[in-house]
């Protein structure tokens, strides 16, 4: 992670605290303010959920912490409070995530605004408790909106914004955090208090007619009929498709009404692109490595350059190719892998960029169950130059 300390006296930013990033986002949630609250404690997700429910014990929060026998509990516990039109929160990891997976396909295809926080770890079997993103690329297709945080500040920043396009498009979102990395790791963070968050995300209050009530009857999750399934899948790849307006509209309020410091500089939601617009190699990558990558971008300005991905669902193809059209050589770093054929990450990126640009695409994986990736890794990865663009090359 790239250190965001920027004077010369070393001294915190206005209003920033050292947090551990599980309590970041914690207090985070707790100023958001949800309603009903569930979850099962699993590594490294725990101390957002156990400071979630001291949070509750100690009287200081005025949710309803609902504690699930698993994850699988818990996200149904969601669908049941979210269809009443109060807001809700839930956090897991790894195999948390692949036992919540047929109510997260349930929780979009209902339309529901639920915003989930993923610590991200590499999925069984073997049995690893450390960070990559197998468990996000899991549930990549099931209809959530996708932000990967580089750092605590902007999983602060990430989790405010998800719950303002959630529940405007009624669509459910996840946060990405990097497990251990960023969970159990301390920065520099600024928390907005509860009344900062509620001039840019005010009290959920729905629409009629959009949530269970008994005095207005309505069904949500009929049973479609082949003349109707797939025009309601198609009215929710359409909305999310169109989100990345919405996004780059919120997010420049949420810079706007919170400041910059808290919701960060960058120009876009999207992605940010760090380094020299000629550099010979773009690496592309998502989550807390990328503050490596530009501690390396420091140190070879004029050969290398990194496009950090922030919003990986809904994909921005269009954005991204007009960054990528120019590149002559691009690597794909991912801490997944799509088995079987490459990275998840990199099979999109060679998709969009097919007729429109003579870029060379590598697929390069590393960092799976938690491998370190350091800037002796990364200036190694720079230099790749094989003529296997069609499969996955694994750095050790």
């Amino acid at each position: 992670m790239k250190n965001k300390l920027k004077n010369k006296k070393n001294k915190l930013p206005k209003g920033a605290n050292i947090l551990e990033g599980s309590r970041a986002v914690a207090l985070t949630i707790a100023n958001i303010g949800p309603d009903v609250i569930s979850a099962y404690p699993i590594t490294p997700q725990t101390h957002i959920v156990e400071d979630l429910a001291k949070f509750k014990a100690d009287g200081i929060a005025n949710y309803e912490y609902v504690r699930a026998e698993s994850e699988f509990a818990a996200a149904s516990i969601l669908v049941g409070a979210s269809a009443t039109g109060v807001r809700t929160y839930s956090a897991t990891s790894s195999q948390g995530v692949l036992l919540m997976t047929e109510v997260i396909y349930n929780i979009a295809g209902l339309r529901l605004p639920v915003v989930l926080t993923i610590a991200n770890r590499g999925i069984s079997s073997p049995i690893t408790i450390w960070n990559d993103h197998q468990d996000a690329m899991a549930i990549r297709d099931a209809g959530w909106i996708m932000f990967f945080a580089e750092n605590h500040q902007e999983a602060v920043a990430q989790h405010i914004l998800a719950y303002k396009i959630a529940e405007k498009l009624k669509i459910p979102a996840v946060v990405n955090i990097d497990g251990f990395i960023l969970t159990h790791s301390y920065e520099p963070v600024i928390i907005p208090n509860k009344t900062q968050i509620k001039k840019y995300l005010p009290s959920y209050k729905p629409e009629k007619g959009t949530y269970l009530n008994p005095k207005e009857p309505m069904t949500m999750g009929s049973f479609a009929r082949p003349a109707y399934y797939q025009e309601i899948r198609e009215s929710l790849q359409n909305d999310l498709n169109n989100s990345t307006t919405l996004i780059e509209k919120e997010f420049k309020n949420l810079q706007k009404i919170l400041g910059k410091d808290i919701a960060s500089k960058d120009k876009s939601a999207l992605m940010e692109y760090y380094g020299k617009s000629n550099a010979k190699t773009l690496i592309i990558a998502m989550g807390s490595m990328v503050g490596t990558i530009k501690d390396v971008v420091d140190e070879n300005r004029n050969e290398v350059a990194v496009l950090k991905l922030k919003v990986y669902r809904p994909f921005p193809a269009k954005e991204l190719i007009k960054v990528l059209k120019k590149a002559k050589k691009i690597i794909v770093l991912e801490k997944a892998i799509s088995l079987g054929s490459m990275g998840p990450l990199a099979n999109e990126i060679k998709s969009i960029l097919q007729n429109k640009s003579n870029a060379k695409v590598y697929s390069v994986i590393s960092g799976l169950g938690g491998r370190d990736i350091t800037k002796d890794k990364i200036n190694m990865i720079i230099n790749i130059n094989s003529q296997e663009t069609n499969k996955a090359i694994f750095i050790k």
